[in-house]
């Protein structure tokens, strides 16, 4: 883990910013900042903003406590015909997070997502930019999401860090 935060701290201290339509070959979430950074060998192509789960401290441990995970993962899948403007899948739950769910009787959960806004929202859409709003994913806005949707392909590695 170590190893992750140096290699992302000089990706932070030296971001550039590429203007060509080159796709993102990693992912990096950190939830404290709640920050995603979409990266091109080595370089922060892009910088969003992010909301996460209603509870986001700590990482996910069981199906409905409302916490984002925390750890590797890869997308993969893709739907344009979510509840959300455009919704990406990340690999939640992977093999440690099944096994750490088994050890304490719980279900890991599912269905963890990248996505956009509501289609159907409840709250005016400035609520949206300022609170932890979903049930453990990692919401954008809907303008970010074009950009998470037309810079990454399946099987971009995702770290989600605290």
């Amino acid at each position: 883990m170590l190893n992750v935060l140096l290699v992302m701290a000089v990706f932070l201290v030296s971001p550039s910013i590429a203007l060509s339509s080159e796709l993102a070959d990693r992912i990096i979430v950190i939830k404290s900042e709640r920050k995603l950074y979409l990266l091109s060998a080595g370089k922060v192509m892009r910088e969003m903003s992010v909301s996460l789960g209603l509870r986001p401290d700590g990482d996910k441990q069981a199906e409905g406590d409302f916490r984002t995970p925390e750890g590797e993962y890869v997308l993969d899948r893709r739907n344009n015909s979510s509840s959300y403007f455009l919704s990406v899948g990340i690999s939640y739950p992977n093999t440690t997070d099944r096994l750490d769910a088994e050890k304490s009787g719980v279900s890991p959960g599912g269905q963890i997502m990248i996505h956009g806004l509501p289609n159907m929202p409840r709250h005016d859409f400035g609520y949206y930019g300022n609170v932890d709003w979903t049930d453990g994913c990692i919401a954008v806005s809907n303008s970010d999401m074009v950009d998470v949707w037309r810079l990454t392909e399946l099987y971009t590695p995702i770290s989600i860090l605290p």
